[in-house]
């Protein structure tokens, strides 16, 4: 059968800079296409280009039959597609919303009903038909997205990172209804930011530059890391000394943090002799583990980042107290609406303490309040010493804050931002100069500094954003995903700095949608339903769900567990 997509020599570029460069490649039908990539690498201009929305500079694109360059209106009928930040609208209910885009794509609304019904029953979303979009969780919006996408009946879906922002059980179930639409025949393209879903795709583009890396069967890509992946077991000194010990090595490509272990990567051709010796050093064991798609996605593309430059020039931070953040019977109420009930935990001084749970759990709410952003309902919290309620500004200096949305400033461009945030810490003269300095080298803004916040790529406006909460060097650090929708690579910069100002005693709060970073973390607190749940380190997490049937949890199969787990027991006390 021929491909559902046949792309030949695809070039586009913009201001001289080639977005895509000479790409070919086909799309099968009835199968899922994974599209992963650095930030840039033009995953989603090539989406542009497959829904005959942008067309390209020189070579062909034919979509089902039709050539991109003669049918766009005919392509526009048989292809779903739901952008990065798909345009809900938020003031419309769910049904107001397909009914609004089922008008915009041609569908008769009155013979529609049925289809309605159907797609709401599909997505799970047929008992919120009325209810506002934008009061929907952010896997309700990603699913009522789908809905949208899915009018019209389309031979081919085009999905581009539908589940960032999106929690762990919500994805699982985006994931589920994407499955069986490839198996009804679809053509499905997902462009992805995590790459353990890229690694249960029947296919996967990687993209780099604008050219094809890889293109087929996942572990085929991995099969070419075969031996290259191991692991540090039994550490009884710092995880994250080993772990910057490990990097620096020439034999090491790439390490990260997992659980109470450290997993390595070695470079091509290179002997474990080095490697054996530091495992000694330490303490712990060295043992082979099985390679993973992001494993041989990380080394394709030239390996981790190494130790922080950024953490190599600070000296020790100082924190007079045991515990860096305290948090006693927290609450916040908005109207009837219960956010965060009774929240208690403290984190330690030089921790990383990671905050979970689903979409409207009341993470945010809780960072809110921790960073003096909002008054609690009731309850207490320290930062670094002080009360929130007492003595705010003296806590807010002392604390760093990058928030989901970030609070950079769209009127003002890079340089300025910098300008502004460090002065709003109190820093002024030569010492602020050299702090701007040092945050444009580290997180490569140099040729950005003209630029509004508004226009940067989203790997260079989370660095901005980074670089605004560090540049008073606080000793508490507060990241609210910080790490959602960018690549792999982007995020492993932003853990290699967090390791590194861990190190010089900085203590970090993360919340994160990213399972694998969870394992990054000493502790992890999750929430559901307002409420702390569990709490305890990653590896615990995972072996108090661990049964018969399976015996090795993932920390997403402890997330969904303890989930479903709190679901049951709430039940029974409704019962009862």
């Amino acid at each position: 059968m021929p491909a559902a997509i046949e792309l030949r020599g695809v070039v586009k570029a913009f201001d001289g800079i080639r977005a895509l460069d000479g790409l070919t490649a086909d799309i099968e039908a009835g199968r899922l296409t994974g599209l992963v990539g650095p930030d840039g690498a033009g995953k989603t201009t090539l989406l542009r280009i497959m829904a005959a929305l942008m067309a390209p500079d020189a070579g062909s694109v034919t979509v089902a039959g039709h050539a991109a360059a003669t049918a766009a209106a005919r392509i526009h009928s048989i292809v779903g597609y739901m952008p990065q930040r798909f345009g809900l609208y938020e003031d419309l209910a769910v049904g107001e919303n397909l009914g609004l885009y089922a008008a915009l794509r041609g569908v008769d609304t009155e013979a529609a009903e049925g289809t309605f019904a159907e797609l709401l029953r599909f997505t799970g979303l047929a008992p919120f038909t009325g209810r506002l979009a934008g009061h929907l969780s952010g896997g309700m919006k990603q699913k009522l997205g789908l809905a949208c996408a899915l009018l019209g009946r389309p031979e081919i879906l085009l999905l581009d990172e539908p589940s960032v922002g999106v929690d762990p059980v919500s994805r699982r179930e985006l994931w589920a209804l994407v499955r069986e639409l490839a198996a009804e025949g679809l053509a499905v393209v997902w462009s992805t930011a995590y790459l353990d879903e890229a690694e249960q795709c029947d296919s996967v583009l990687l993209l780099n530059e604008g050219r094809l890396a890889h293109a087929g069967e996942p572990r085929g890509l991995t099969r070419q890391i075969a031996g290259r992946s191991l692991r540090i077991a039994g550490v009884e000194s710092g995880r994250r000394r080993l772990l910057a010990e490990a990097v620096d090595l020439p034999s090491v490509g790439d390490g990260v943090i997992q659980g109470a272990n450290v997993r390595l990567v070695m470079s091509a051709e290179a002997d474990t002799r080095e490697v054996q010796a530091l495992a000694a050093r330490h303490g712990g064991r060295l043992e082979p583990v099985e390679p993973r798609f992001e494993d041989a996605f990380i080394d394709l593309l030239g390996g981790g980042p190494g130790r922080s430059t950024l953490a190599a020039g600070m000296r020790p931070v100082e924190l007079d107290v045991a515990s860096a953040v305290e948090c006693r019977h927290l609450t916040r109420r908005f109207g009837d609406f219960l956010a965060t009930d009774d929240v208690t935990f403290e984190v330690r001084k030089g921790e990383v303490f990671g905050l979970l749970g689903p979409n409207g759990a009341g993470k945010s709410t809780t960072f809110r309040m921790l960073c003096g952003l909002l008054e609690p309902s009731s309850g207490e919290a320290r930062v670094a010493g002080h009360d929130l309620r007492r003595a705010p500004g003296d806590a807010k200096l002392r604390l760093g804050y990058m928030a989901q949305k970030f609070s950079l400033y769209g009127l003002l461009s890079v340089r300025q931002n910098l300008e502004f945030f460090s002065g709003v810490y109190g820093l002024s003269g030569r010492e602020q100069r050299e702090r701007i300095a040092e945050m444009i080298e580290v997180f490569d803004l140099g040729r950005y500094l003209a630029v509004s916040p508004d226009k940067l790529p989203l790997g260079y406006k989370q660095r901005l954003a980074l670089a605004c909460a560090l540049m008073h060097r606080p000793p508490v650090l507060f990241l609210d995903e910080p790490t959602s929708g960018v690549d792999p690579i982007t995020r492993r910069e932003f853990w290699s700095h967090i390791n590194g100002l861990v190190q010089k005693g900085v203590t970090v709060l993360v919340t994160t949608h990213f399972m694998d970073e969870a394992e990054y973390c000493d502790r992890v607190a999750l929430m559901y339903r307002a409420r702390v749940i569990a709490l305890d380190s990653p590896d615990a997490l995972k072996a108090s769900v661990a049964s018969e049937e399976l015996p090795e949890p993932t920390m997403e199969d402890a997330f969904v567990r303890l989930v479903e787990l709190a679901d049951r027991a709430h039940a029974e006390r409704s019962a009862a």
